[in-house]
């Protein structure tokens, strides 16, 4: 990856004192918050500010804001890194593909995020890198395609997959390419730093599209990387100090405060998934159902697109929209895109499991595929 020549990073703490060494879940309420000071406010306030009094740190609102800490502060304690903040994922992401060189070949899934894969494609086109899409968890595939090209400087990694739910080995693929020279990056956007850490099994960056769980109210437009490599850190601030593609205020106080509650939101989440999938392995409608055991995103394949389609139709309290990680629950044909690769089966519908109760979500999905005809 380049390096162009940093802005003077402001210096960024993965986490505070008081933070250290507890669990997540506490991480995830007490990280980011100002000190224990009679008078201090428990939350940091939103500073709308665009310049500030020189001879300081910040100087400018492209370089940073006292919000943005607060949040990079928490999201880097919980992941192990050094967080930097985006107006959106697609930033974040699009971001890291200018930092590989010209010529450079990035290894990615075939089955991921749609807009990770078409700015790769559109990097490609316009003859920036070269691409080659691996199945993720053939590990074996993975590890050749990185060793036979030798241009290759970026192993884009998701696990698990949008929409396949396919799960890759990390510390595996992470450790050849390390012995390769490789920078390997890690959308932990579906799992969370709650229930996988990808910088502990070995990889360079994470990606977090943090308008899915991290804010989770379907509210928010954020992106977020985290690293623990310092000079891979100055990289990504220096580009993004230049390229300008940072948040609002605003946006990182209300993830911010969807964070605190990641916890009990992805646990409840998580539980209704689980019950979910048993329920629907056992309907005769569904032919299968993909569940990696973890998270809240499930996807249960139908016999056809127009099964799927009166599915996402019929149902009052699932809702038909696209995006996840939200309180409420949706769902949608992951092939009405015409975008989507062409392995992704017509009938498979993503769903994103909320918080209601499951009683509800099973009798609402219930109706609908008693409906399907036979």
């Amino acid at each position: 990856m380049t390096d162009p020549t940093p802005h003077t990073a402001r210096s960024v703490s993965p986490a505070t004192e008081r933070d250290h060494g507890l669990r997540p879940n506490t991480v995830a309420v007490t990280a980011g918050r100002p000190r224990h000071v009679p008078d201090q406010p428990l939350n940091t306030p939103i500073t709308m500010a665009s310049t500030y009094v020189a001879a300081g740190d910040l100087e400018y609102g492209r370089y940073g804001n006292p919000t943005w800490d607060a949040f990079e502060e928490a999201l880097g304690a919980l992941e192990g890194g050094r967080a930097l903040t985006f107006g959106s994922g697609m930033a974040a992401a699009s971001l890291l593909l200018d930092l590989v060189g010209d010529g450079g070949t990035v290894i990615a899934p075939r089955h991921a995020y749609q807009g990770s894969l078409v700015a790769l494609g559109d990097a490609e086109m316009r003859g920036r890198l070269r691409s080659t899409l691996v199945d993720i968890s053939d590990t074996d595939a993975v590890i050749a395609a990185m060793t036979e090209d030798e241009d290759t400087a970026l192993l884009w990694i998701e696990s698990p997959t949008n929409p396949a739910l396919e799960v890759a080995d990390i510390p595996r693929l992470a450790a050849a390419a390390r012995e390769l020279g490789v920078r390997v990056v890690v959308d932990n956007t579906f799992a969370t730093p709650l229930l996988q850490k990808p910088l502990e099994l070995g990889a360079d960056i994470v990606l977090h599209s943090a308008t899915k769980y991290i804010a989770g109210h379907s509210d928010v437009l954020l992106g977020a990387l985290v690293t623990d490599d310092d000079e891979i850190y100055g990289a990504l601030k220096a580009r993004r100090d230049m390229v300008g593609n940072s948040a609002g205020p605003f946006e990182v106080w209300l993830a911010l405060r969807g964070l605190r509650t990641l916890p009990v939101r992805l646990e409840r989440a998580q539980q209704n998934a689980q019950e979910l999938a048993r329920r629907l392995a056992d309907h005769p409608a569904i032919e299968e159902v993909r569940y990696p055991g973890m998270g809240a995103i499930l996807a249960p394949v139908l016999a056809s697109a127009d099964h799927a389609d009166l599915l996402v139709r019929s149902t009052a309290l699932w809702v038909h929209a696209t995006s996840l990680g939200g309180v409420e629950s949706t769902f949608e044909r992951r092939r009405r895109w015409k975008t989507e690769a062409s392995t992704i089966p017509e009938g498979l519908v993503r769903m994103s499991v909320g918080i209601e109760d499951v009683e509800d979500l099973w009798a609402d999905l219930a109706q609908a595929l008693d409906q399907l005809p036979r």
